[in-house]
């Protein structure tokens, strides 16, 4: 197959130039790769950090690899060869959008056309985060069954009994127990996704992440570990303002029980919501230079 020649717009980066890139990107991940690495040897479950690790399926070796993304003409990159998409250009190596396997361009369609629209949504800041209590409402088994509830089951059920559950993400709405279901105020299906996700949701921020690596090999390192951290901070928020006591995990609670405690999630909310537009953004760049002449 005859690769096709490379735009004026590729930047070369020499073999020290790249390889610096590559370890500054490690070196960023591994402040939570490694402990995460750790915890599992010593079968030491987290509540709070594990999720980013479980529920996002991306292993900390894949997060940890480098990867230029496209626009970068790399010297002596023969290390990258072994990428899906990368091929040989004389002395360089690059990224060849057009060698990428089938299922890249049918997640970029997807993605884009779900972030685009979520980004052209106003972001809804009153559902205080009450997703992570309806998975518990009226419930025997907690997900985090050895964590306890700030306010028992009885406190819990009362919180979310006393005020109103909107959840617009599908993936946090099938964790609801059958009880909590009928109290949102929808019921978001899978296939309603595109028409429902808006900005404000902290899962559907900390997606930016999730989408980041199903376009691998594609994305820029780089991208992936903007949304990873900022999934990372999310994650934090999500879980102090959840019913789980996590005191002994260094976690102060967010009481959104009470109004200051809301207030206080609705500000992280909109500063997250505001974090989050230039990664999405540029997601949406990726996906249109994956789809472009498709």
């Amino acid at each position: 197959m005859t690769t096709p020649a490379p735009s004026a717009a590729h930047t070369l980066l020499d073999e020290p130039v790249w390889r610096e890139r590559a370890a500054a990107h490690r070196a960023r991940v591994v402040r939570w790769t490694s402990p995460h690495r750790e915890r599992r040897r010593r079968g030491e479950p987290h509540p709070v950090m594990d999720f980013l690790f479980t529920y996002y399926s991306l292993r900390p070796a894949r997060l940890e690899q480098w990867q230029p993304g496209p626009g970068l003409l790399l010297r002596r990159g023969d290390a990258l060869l072994a990428l899906p998409g990368h091929v040989r250009d004389g002395d360089h190596v690059r990224l060849d959008v057009h060698a990428l396997p089938p299922r890249i361009v049918t997640t970029a369609a997807f993605v884009r056309d779900l972030l685009v629209a979520t980004a052209s949504r106003p972001a809804r800041l009153s559902c205080f985060g009450l997703h992570e209590w309806a998975m518990v409402y009226r419930s025997d088994a907690p997900r985090h069954s050895a964590v306890p509830l700030r306010l028992g089951p009885a406190g819990t059920d009362a919180v979310v009994e006393s005020l109103p559950l909107h959840c617009t993400h599908h993936d946090a709405f099938r964790f609801f127990t059958r009880a909590a279901e009928p109290l949102n105020a929808i019921r978001p299906e899978r296939a309603d996704q595109v028409a429902n996700e808006q900005p404000g949701c902290l899962h559907a921020t900390m997606d930016l992440y999730k989408w980041a690596y199903k376009l691998a090999p594609a994305t820029p390192a780089e991208l992936l570990a903007d949304c990873f951290a900022l999934a990372v901070e999310v994650r934090e928020l999500d879980m102090r303002a959840s019913p789980y006591d996590l005191a002994g995990y260094g976690y102060s609670p967010i009481r959104i029980e009470t109004p200051a405690g809301r207030a206080e999630y609705a500000r992280a909310q909109a500063d997250f919501a505001r974090s989050a537009t230039p990664l999405r953004r540029r997601l949406v760049e990726l996906c249109e230079v994956l789809l472009t002449d498709r």
